[in-house]
């Protein structure tokens, strides 16, 4: 899989740890390829009772230089049985762990944007923020880019029912713009039923680059850049 990322031009991945058996064998991943990258966090789905020992796992290996980021954290309230209450008692957490050590975050954001930008005001005075495959409206995306927040776009954007979507990555500012597959799911509509992979991100660039006007190799350059500076990487050409 990473031989066909790297063969479609994917020369930097950053791979998301949910889990602490994700967390063991991202880490090992990350010593044999260097290009690949660690974020951890556990996600809203997943983050139930008063005691989370991921979150104790993601600390040390955050404080240990292990991660570039903290995410995916965030809020979830499209499934009635998560308790939101919960969910964002641990968002503030792996917020003020982001900010005591000085990383960028990502956070996953379904019916619940009111609440995120309300926490966000609560503990969190940074713009180092992402909103990871982001399925908004209008104006939520326009609320995190006043923030100084990303917007990140996944193989959604070409999905045939994905207009509205399709529409606000147009409009948004290109500097507020990243690019992912959300690996192993959300694979591009060509691809529809496949397991996701990192290489199916030229898909969704090819999309993005036709929305804007814009050339597959601009628009690359353009999210690569965003990339590098939002998670502190060395930028790639």
């Amino acid at each position: 899989m990473l031989d066909r990322a790297y063969a479609a031009g994917v020369q930097q991945i950053v791979n998301v740890c949910t889990d602490a058996d994700e967390m063991r064998r991202g880490l090992a991943l990350s010593k044999r390829f260097h290009w690949v990258y660690l974020a951890a966090a556990a996600p809203p789905h997943d983050v139930t009772g008063a005691v989370d020992p991921f979150y104790e796992e993601v600390e040390r290996a955050a404080s240990a230089g292990q991660l570039i980021a903290i995410g995916e954290t965030g809020l979830d309230y499209l499934q009635e049985s998560h308790d939101k209450e919960e969910q964002k008692s641990w968002l503030r957490r792996y917020l003020k762990l982001a900010l005591r050590l000085s990383l960028p975050l990502f956070v996953h954001c379904r019916g619940a944007f009111a609440d995120l930008f309300a926490v966000a005001d609560e503990v969190y005075p940074s713009d180092r923020c992402m909103i990871h495959c982001f399925t908004g409206t209008k104006e939520e995306a326009f609320e995190a880019v006043r923030r100084g927040w990303k917007i990140s776009l996944s193989g959604i954007l070409t999905f045939k029912n994905a207009q509205s979507l399709r529409d606000l990555a147009a409009e948004l500012p290109l500097e507020s713009l990243l690019l992912e597959t959300d690996a192993p799911y959300l694979a591009p509509q060509s691809r529809r039923g496949q397991l996701c992979e990192p290489a199916f991100i030229l898909e969704t660039a090819a999309c993005l680059a036709a929305l804007r006007g814009l050339s597959l190799e601009e628009i690359a350059s353009a999210t690569r850049q965003n990339a590098a500076q939002f998670f502190s990487i060395p930028s790639v050409s």
